[in-house]
């Protein structure tokens, strides 16, 4: 079991800095239905990485890489070129990132943030955990290399669910009381969406660069 959970610990790391879920749930915490949207989106992303997750890890398992030699050598010729794009992307994202003096433009899904109904949130968090491309190769990664090692079903589930626990762990969802959030911070909450044009540009262009690279 240790084994399984030190496989997959780093990957999970890699998902959990990523600070779209944490933009997402302040933008949602300013909205009219808060109350309810921070929750399911957080849901949406949880269950997102779990999909992925144990879908990536039933694919690799079905080759039996743990017996078959050509199929392990197989699964880690693939997560040394999911490395590469990983490498690539980051340095593509390097260079789109917003120049000095320009003016960045809010990206779709904040800007729709407020107007959400609850099985919108619900969408976005899948949407943003299952779609996001560093997410899927660290996900596949941490399947892959789990499938390798040859583990019991138990050890294999509990790696799993250690996975997701610590890839959403970052989320600020158990750090944000949402129970008045929609209705103490709605005078706020016009503050947050004007204050978008009103924000240093360096913050602007921050938040911008953050949520399209990661």
């Amino acid at each position: 079991m240790g084994q399984g959970i030190s496989e997959v610990l780093t990957f999970a790391i890699g998902v959990a800095i990523s600070p779209i879920p944490i933009i997402a749930v302040i933008l949602m915490l300013f909205s009219r239905r808060a109350r309810i949207n921070v929750p399911v989106f957080l849901l949406g992303w949880v269950l997102a990485l779990a999909a992925l997750n144990v879908a990536a890890y039933v694919l690799a398992q079905a080759s039996d890489p743990a017996a078959s030699s050509s199929a392990n050598d197989t699964i880690s010729w693939g997560k040394i070129a999911l490395g590469v794009v990983l490498l690539l992307l980051g340095v593509r994202n390097w260079r789109s990132r917003p120049r000095a003096g320009s003016e960045p433009a809010m990206p779709k899904w904040m800007a729709s943030v407020d107007a959400l109904m609850p099985w919108k949130a619900l969408g976005l968090g899948l949407l943003l955990a299952g779609l996001n491309p560093k997410k899927l190769i660290l996900t596949i990664g941490a399947a892959a290399g789990l499938a390798q090692l040859g583990l019991s079903t138990t050890d294999a589930v509990v790696s799993l669910i250690v996975f997701v626990l610590v890839a959403a762990s970052r989320s600020p969802g158990r750090r944000c009381t949402t129970s008045s959030a929609g209705r103490r911070r709605r005078p706020r909450s016009t503050r947050s969406r004007t204050g978008w044009a009103s924000t240093t540009q360096p913050s602007r262009r921050c938040c911008c660069w953050c949520s399209g690279s990661t």
